[in-house]
């Protein structure tokens, strides 16, 4: 009998964290339909790998389907996000320089990140669903594209 050679070291996710359950389905569809994605369900600690759950979804059709309406859910979360962040002002301070010298800081709503906060929100809403959150065309103009923040009116 040979002598037990020593383990080697583990690299990479902890054993277990493969192991698929009703509880793990459920909080990756509620963590789904708040809008949130499945790569950062997967960072936390203790949960599968992200292709780990795809393959879940490709070996199970009733899972594929919850899936779905929960990332469907998650959508309208997105717009529902994009309407409280154009609602909701956010205070900032603008820095102003000449040279290396500041000459004046400022407080003011930071709505140019509020505009691209937004914009990125709808843009991506267009991309997923494009039935639900694209762009419609009107008789008069024809299809309108969403490539510019801040289109000119």
């Amino acid at each position: 009998m040979s002598p037990k050679e020593p383990d080697a070291p583990k690299v990479g996710r902890p054993l277990g964290s493969n192991t698929r359950t009703p509880e793990l389905d459920e909080r990756i569809l509620n963590w789904i339909a708040e809008g949130k994605t499945l790569r950062s369900f997967c960072r936390q600690p203790g949960t599968p790998g992200w292709r780990t759950v795809y393959h879940w979804l490709e070996d199970d059709a009733e899972f594929s389907a919850r899936f779905a309406k929960a990332r469907d859910m998650g959508y309208d979360a997105i717009s529902e996000e994009a309407l409280e962040i154009a609602d909701t002002p956010q205070e900032g301070i603008e820095t102003v320089k000449k040279g290396d010298k500041v000459v004046e800081e400022r407080r003011a709503d930071m709505l140019g990140h509020r505009k691209l906060q937004i914009w990125t929100r709808l843009q991506l809403l267009a991309k997923w669903n494009p039935k639900k959150y694209g762009a419609r065309p009107r008789e008069d103009e024809g299809a309108r594209e969403l490539d510019d923040p801040n289109p000119d009116v």
